[in-house]
């Protein structure tokens, strides 16, 4: 498993409930859909690390 480090993002309200309602949705943490969200985003871009 990849070595994970902390930072903080900060997020309007408005934002972050919907990321939170998401997450919800989809039985994860707010962080692990962020998590997820960041990765979808990286592989669609041809970015994601090997």
């Amino acid at each position: 498993m990849a070595k994970k480090k902390a930072f903080a993002l900060r997020l309007d309200e408005d934002m972050l409930n919907a990321i939170e309602k998401w997450a919800a949705d989809e039985f994860r943490s707010a962080n692990g859909q962020l998590e997820w969200i960041v990765r979808e985003a990286l592989k669609k871009a041809g970015r994601l690390p090997k």
